[in-house]
């Protein structure tokens, strides 16, 4: 089937959403970043945003985007940028189990 929709000049394209089955493969890690910044009308005032998405790790593309989008288009002026990510395939925990089991 093919798709007769065309973007509209001005209109960013919409961009996929990784699943997690797929992020993983990819290579993607599930992202936080914990975001202060200092309030346009009180600048002596800090306010937290949290942002969460796959992204690639180390060099973190989305997250560069994200905030380059806010320094150029808010009024808020990052303070901080605190940033943690997580594989979404660990390796499980193991430990021995300790006694012997029964079996009546």
């Amino acid at each position: 089937m093919q798709d007769n929709r065309t973007a509209r000049p001005g209109c960013p394209r919409r961009r996929r959403r990784l699943h997690p089955d797929n992020a993983e493969v990819a290579g993607y890690s599930l992202t936080t970043a914990v975001i202060l910044y200092r309030l346009p009308d009180y600048p002596s005032l800090l306010q937290t945003y949290v942002w969460q998405d796959y992204d690639l790790h180390p060099r973190f593309p989305r997250l560069r985007h994200f905030l380059e989008f806010w320094s150029r288009n808010l009024d808020g002026k990052l303070f901080c940028v605190t940033v943690a990510h997580r594989r979404l395939i660990a390796p499980a925990v193991w430990q021995a189990g300790r006694g012997e089991p029964s079996v009546h």
